[in-house]
């Protein structure tokens, strides 16, 4: 290997491609070049421009050219575990994308394409795994967008404009190194207090009186004595961290 540059990479042939070609479990067709040793987008793959799904992931791919907004059919994107440190602009013009995951790149918020905001039927976006210290407010206007993927990068805020989108079900943003301010803030009292307390005897009580009040101690003691499950945190199983200790199966980040 000449001194400088890095590994080739296997060499990806029409040949190739058109075998890994699947039927999707929507119906359509599913081009799955993950795991191939890829670290150059193949060219070849423009000529299969019209599969509606594209799998990238887990090569070692830096770049992704301009010409991916041949793909026009295309609706589910999986670009995770690659050496992307941008990405083109063109992939705002891929409209009927609802899937994308590029998570786990070394991926910068300068870096991330302004035209991401464009794509209006977006439904999931993987964005964890990458070097972002913010994100763009813009990303608001995906106003379809049901989960988010923020996990391990280097956020200190979350903007408004993206954690109120209205269809948001799901959003994992865990180890970014918020401030304490941003972790949800206790009530300063939470004791319900009354103006007012009369403390009476038992025997000073009218028998339906005294009835509602064992009743309502009986209940108290009931309560207390069960032992509550913990309250669960929100966990986001489709929310897979995409590393070599992932499965290998993505298909369960999928929306169905």
């Amino acid at each position: 290997m000449a001194k400088g540059k890095g590994p080739k990479g296997k060499k990806i042939t029409l040949k190739i491609a058109k075998k890994s070609i699947r039927i999707s479990a929507e119906g359509g067709k599913r081009l799955d070049l993950s795991k191939m040793g890829i670290t150059t987008f193949p060219k070849c793959i423009l000529k299969l421009n019209d599969v509606e799904e594209l799998d990238l992931s887990r090569n070692m791919i830096k770049k992704i050219p301009s010409s991916i907004d041949q793909f026009q059919k295309l609706r589910w994107l999986d670009l995770h575990s690659n050496q992307l440190e941008d990405l083109p602009e063109a992939i705002g013009t891929l409209q009927n994308l609802y899937y994308l995951n590029i998570s786990n790149n070394k991926l910068t918020t300068k870096k991330l394409p302004k035209a991401l905001n464009l794509l209006k039927n977006l439904r999931a976006l993987n964005l964890g795994m990458n070097s972002l210290d913010s994100i763009p407010t813009s990303l608001g206007a995906l106003k379809d967008l049901r989960e988010l993927g923020l996990f391990d990068n280097a956020l200190t805020t979350i903007p408004n404009s993206v954690k109120n989108l209205p269809n948001l079900k799901k959003l994992n943003a865990n180890r970014n190194p918020f401030p304490d301010s941003m972790k949800e803030e206790e009530p300063a009292d939470s004791i319900k207090r009354i103006k007012t307390l009369y403390l009476v005897q038992e025997k000073d009580l009218c028998y339906s009186c005294l009835q509602t009040c064992q009743d309502e101690r009986h209940n108290m003691n009931k309560l207390t004595n069960e032992t509550p499950s913990p309250s669960k945190k929100l966990s986001f199983p489709l929310l897979l961290t995409p590393n070599s200790s992932a499965k290998d199966n993505q298909e369960e980040w999928r929306l169905r």
